[in-house]
């Protein structure tokens, strides 16, 4: 069986993004698209250029940051859009346009008040318009699962003709059964006269929990390029996750005529990343890169592995990256060696002011845990804010005991001034931000509070992620120590601070329409 190549189209930074609090700051996408990049993704979905003059500035950033890969920008059917996105791209090695147009009956009546042939006039248009900035452009027909097929093969080839040479076929709301969805691109493929021009692609969320499953019926069906993201992070259930493609297509060969140029060794560092910088935890049960992915409890299954590891594992663990966060630097390690693990690891150290505060940071962590990990590494850096710190953790003090209400003392800095507060709450956590708010008096409401151990070990960070809601505005925050009460107080400062400042990571489409 001869093998094709299959491009993976990573929307971690686009629709990922899309998930509620997940929104990242600028450095935090450069960080993930050098991830992504070692991970060897042929196309790096960067953002929706013309969203925001932040989105814009990312897509620019890592378009000039990244070489080993294709970079893209999501733009509608328009020419402001058009125009923003090639605008953004320009310092790309490599770059797409995404252009994207709905086609399905409910969508082209209600959300675009066209008629069919109105949007196959935009879709051609926009194609034309794009190849004139670019070389490759990828044209989606939004809701398609819901779309009818003889209108899909009637744009399609009008798109192809234009000179779309990726056709992508998303399954916008999570509504396509397997067999169904790989019998449409199967008939695209066989209908579309002019279909050999193109590659098609697919884009699936996970609504009913079938946007991996879906992807790969599309893969048999022909289908040449899965959008997908790391850990299926995406807007409501999700989207197809990266890893469980590319390790269902790695792992049964005999179904797959098909091939990645993946460096699998670097999923799970790649999830552990987004993890943190997102604060979307991995649930322990999740597939290839949850932290019980690999584990047996079964005594049967134990003794099954010992004898002979294939009786229940499909797959080596480190061939996906377990076990690879290998120990980088000690309390001994100078700052050149700090520096350059840094940018091995695609963080950019700034200025010598910048490499300072961090190596600082990274001697005072050496001196409470004895080995550093690369994810110790990227928690530090994701805890030295962009932002201005209004407020500022000077001490804590915790007390509890049995069968009584703990209580919190500790000492803010608020614009320079120290303030001191004390409060009581029904366990430490809730004393401690309690006296914060005796302090801040936000009005801010705690929607989520998330706490994940980085590394093992009883000398682990704690990574805590807060999210506070602010009339409808929702920030992240994090916070990283080898004590949670003070790695809880910083996420909630870090939250807060974001908040104070005004420039909060906004909602990449809270106005603009997407797949």
């Amino acid at each position: 069986m001869s093998m094709s190549n299959i491009v993976i189209f990573d929307t971690t930074l686009r629709d990922g993004e899309q998930s509620p609090g997940a929104s990242m700051t600028l450095d935090e996408k450069v960080r993930i698209a050098k991830a992504l990049e070692r991970l060897r993704v042929d196309v790096i979905e960067a953002g929706f250029a013309i969203a925001s003059p932040g989105d814009f500035a990312a897509v620019e950033a890592v378009a000039a940051a990244v070489r080993d890969a294709r970079v893209c920008s999501l733009a509608r059917a328009k020419r402001e859009d058009i125009e923003k996105a090639a605008a953004a791209l320009r310092p790309a090695a490599a770059a797409r346009i995404h252009t994207f147009i709905a086609t399905s009956p409910i969508h082209m009546q209600y959300k675009l008040r066209l008629q069919p042939e109105q949007v196959i006039e935009h879709a051609v248009q926009a194609v034309k318009l794009a190849r004139q900035k670019v070389d490759d452009v990828e044209f989606s027909c939004e809701d398609a699962g819901r779309s009818e097929v003889d209108f899909l093969c009637r744009i399609i080839e009008a798109a192809i003709a234009a000179g779309a040479r990726t056709i992508n076929i998303p399954d916008t709301v999570g509504y396509a059964i397997p067999a169904q969805f790989g019998e449409l691109i199967k008939q695209l493929l066989t209908r579309i006269p002019n279909a050999d021009q193109a590659i098609f692609s697919v884009h699936c969320h996970n609504d009913l929990g079938l946007a991996v499953a879906n992807s790969l019926a599309a893969v048999q069906a022909g289908a040449r390029q899965v959008e997908c993201t790391i850990n299926g992070l995406g807007e409501r259930a999700g989207n197809a996750a990266l890893e469980e493609i590319a390790m269902a297509i790695n792992t049964r060969r005999d179904l797959f005529a098909v091939q990645t140029r993946l460096q699998t060794v670097e999923i799970v560092p790649t999830s552990r990343l987004v993890s943190s910088i997102t604060g979307f935890p991995v649930q322990p049960n999740k597939a290839i890169v949850g932290a019980n992915a690999f584990a047996h409890e079964s005594g049967i299954h134990q003794d099954g592995v010992l004898k002979h590891r294939e009786t229940y594992e499909i797959m080596r663990a480190e061939d996906v990256g377990w076990n690879a966060n290998r120990m980088v630097l000690g309390k001994h390690s100078g700052r050149a060696a700090f520096r350059a693990r840094l940018e091995e690891l695609g963080i950019n150290t700034g200025s010598d002011e910048q490499l300072n505060r961090l190596f600082a940071r990274f001697k005072d962590l050496a001196d409470k845990k004895h080995e550093i990990y690369d994810e110790d590494l990227q928690a530090l850096v994701s805890e030295v804010s962009e932002v201005a710190a209004v407020y500022e953790l000077d001490h804590l003090k915790v007390l509890s005991e049995s069968g009584q209400a703990p209580c919190a003392e500790l000492r803010l800095r608020v614009r320079g001034e120290l303030q001191t507060s004390v409060a009581r709450g029904s366990g430490p956590v809730d004393a401690a931000f309690k006296a914060i708010e005796n302090i801040v008096t936000s009005g801010t409401h705690l929607e989520l509070y998330s706490v994940n151990a980085i590394t093992s070990g009883t000398d682990s960070q704690g990574e805590v992620q807060v999210r506070l809601n602010d009339q409808g505005r929702i920030v992240n925050g994090q916070g990283a120590d080898t004590d949670i009460l003070v790695a809880s107080v910083k996420a909630y400062l870090d939250a807060l601070n974001l908040l104070t400042s005004h420039s909060l990571r906004a909602h990449p489409q809270r106005e603009n329409d997407g797949i």
